[in-house]
């Protein structure tokens, strides 16, 4: 199974989209629709403080009746952000995102983030595994029924 180091380097968007504590809701909205992401990295400086997501907006902001032109990322934010190692096994990610119900995990290594995995991410990985195991079923099939 593929590394978290070999997932990010295949993923055709690596820009890392991130926000301040100090941004509101609101910017963090914006700078989501503008990169299409469904989540951001909370920076404060280089350190990663935290993480917001859509789910975050609709449980957080709306559900609360919050408004997100005043709300800050930091009153938001998830301050325990699970995170992965390049090193770790893609299987790995699965278990941790299931077992914790979380749909991203920045990736670190020592204090540094070098991107973030989605599941939608590990489900395309899954799928082009899947694919490519039935491809490789069926030629071994069909070059075996040939050769009898």
């Amino acid at each position: 199974m593929k590394t978290v180091k070999q997932l990010l380097a295949s993923k055709p968007n690596q820009a890392l989209y991130s926000i301040t504590p100090k941004a509101t809701v609101f910017e963090a909205l914006q700078l989501m629709a503008d990169g299409d992401v469904g989540s951001l990295l909370v920076m404060d400086g280089d350190k990663l403080v935290g993480l917001f997501t859509e789910r975050d907006y609709a449980r957080k902001i709306i559900l609360q009746g919050k408004a997100s032109a005043s709300t800050l990322i930091g009153d938001v934010m998830i301050e325990k952000v699970a995170f992965v190692r390049p090193t770790q096994t893609l299987e790995q990610c699965m278990i941790i995102m299931a077992s914790l119900r979380v749909r991203y995990l920045p990736v670190m290594e020592d204090k540094t983030v070098l991107g973030i995995l989605s599941i939608t991410d590990l489900v395309r990985e899954q799928i082009a595994d899947q694919q490519f195991t039935i491809e490789q079923l069926e030629h071994y099939i069909h070059g075996w029924s040939l050769a009898q």
